[in-house]
């Protein structure tokens, strides 16, 4: 057990890519104390992706590659700076609102805070807000995209935890997906009072909304296809992510007319490499998998909190301090690899719902990306705003104190998570 740590925090320190990482720590093991032939190593990263739900993961990139190039910006943030722009702090508010709807179409935090969030960040600069305050409601906002379905780590948690099912984590994430957005925009609100920033002055005219409302409506159908289908029977979860690429397609080229043939290959292309990231992450982690089950180092950790005899909500505190301290250093998706199969089991044996603790591990490790030293999505939006780091964290602190609430309210009401998976028949 102490190799595997050592060899994984070495490497890590080292600058190694967090695939390789779990992979050569994990080989490492296997070779230092004779598990089995080092053939096993490749036997576990082809087993670890021999799985056809997995399917849905590159059908899911490719289908919000689809949707979010060309005029589907420029459609969400019209229908967005439509329904709250005039309000005080109308950009900041636009700018939580048009993410909170993209994230229903990327499921991904970089592509939110790249793509719309770089947009949106121009904006808000030009209009008079301070350019390390844009930069900090991008990042903080875009941490929703794997929280409201669709989303790529609660599939891969799906197929790492047996005890919940990818529909009823979709469906779980979609609260406390808004909770946290309406967190955001009050915190905006609050600041913009004190600030002066102003919304538009311009209010659209009741046919003017509608019409903005009517071009937003192919592209917010997606998600509600997607959930829609899977749970009425029509398909299941990697049926669905394929339905999706059809519509993304179809809604590109007739409704919205932006997606050209000549956008193909550039989209192939990024699919194919955010999916080989995804995907080898997934490989390597299952190699580390692997040494921690023939280790039995979920029992060892769970007996070792079992005799500490904490309550359930002890646990679960201590649980969020550990998942918020783990995801500064460590991205979500190997996070959720490395963690669920130690932490699952045991909260499953206190009685906590899998469903409420899938979320309450999502949530944490997505707040890791907005977390400082190492939050990835700081610089990302760093690099867009051009902005310094130690400014944007100064003004990162409001919203990561409101989303800590909201990730507290969501551990101590279970029910923020589970109501709408229970109402529809996804209980554990």
């Amino acid at each position: 057990m102490s190799a595997l740590v050592l060899v994984f925090l070495a490497t890590m320190a080292l600058g190694v890519p967090i695939a390789l990482t779990m992979g050569m720590a994990g080989a490492f093991v296997i070779w230092q104390e004779d598990l089995a032939d080092l053939m096993l190593v490749p036997q576990q990263a082809f087993a670890g992706l021999d799985s056809f739900p997995l399917l849905a993961i590159p059908f899911f990139i490719l289908a919000a590659e689809l949707m979010t190039g060309g005029r589907l910006t420029d459609v969400l943030l019209r229908f967005a700076a439509a329904c709250v722009g005039r309000a005080r702090g109308g950009l900041g508010h636009t700018n939580i609102v048009t993410l909170t709807l993209f994230s229903g179409i990327s499921g991904s935090a970089l592509a939110d805070a790249a793509g719309p969030g770089a947009v949106i960040q121009r904006m808000m600069k030009d209009a008079g807000y301070a350019g390390p305050y844009g930069a900090a409601l991008t990042a903080a906002t875009a941490i929703v995209g794997p929280i409201i379905p669709p989303s790529i780590i609660m599939v891969v948690y799906a197929l790492t935890d047996n005890s919940v099912t990818i529909n009823g984590l979709f469906l779980a994430g979609i609260v406390p997906g808004l909770l946290i957005s309406a967190a955001l925009l009050a915190v905006n609100h609050v600041i913009s009072v004190r600030r002066g920033y102003r919304g538009v002055d311009a209010r659209p005219a009741p046919r003017e909304f509608l019409r903005l409302a009517v071009q937003a409506a192919p592209a917010l159908f997606l998600p509600v296809l997607i959930i829609g289908g899977i749970h009425g029977g029509a398909f299941t979860p990697t049926e669905a992510s394929a339905v999706a690429v059809f519509y993304a397609a179809l809604v590109g080229m007739l409704v919205y007319r932006t997606l050209r043939p000549g956008h193909i290959p550039a989209i192939l292309t990024r699919t194919a490499v955010m999916t080989a990231s995804v995907m080898l992450i997934i490989a390597m982690s299952n190699i580390f998998g692997y040494v921690l089950t023939v280790l039995q180092v979920p029992q060892a950790v769970g007996e070792w909190i079992g005799s500490l005899g904490l309550s359930v909500i002890l646990f679960l505190l201590v649980v969020n301090l550990f998942l918020l301290l783990f995801g500064i250093f460590i991205e979500p998706l190997p996070g959720v690899m490395i963690l669920v199969p130690i932490l699952a089991p045991l909260a499953g044996s206190m009685g906590v719902d899998p469903l409420h603790f899938a979320i309450i591990v999502i949530v944490n490790l997505t707040l890791g990306m907005i977390t400082p030293p190492v939050g990835g999505l700081l610089f990302v939006t760093q690099v867009v705003s051009r902005e310094r780091m130690g400014a944007i964290v100064r003004e990162l602190w409001p919203f990561l104190g409101a989303q800590v609430a909201v990730l507290l309210l969501l551990t101590f009401v279970p029910a923020l998570s589970t109501w709408l998976p229970n109402l529809l028949g996804y209980s554990k």
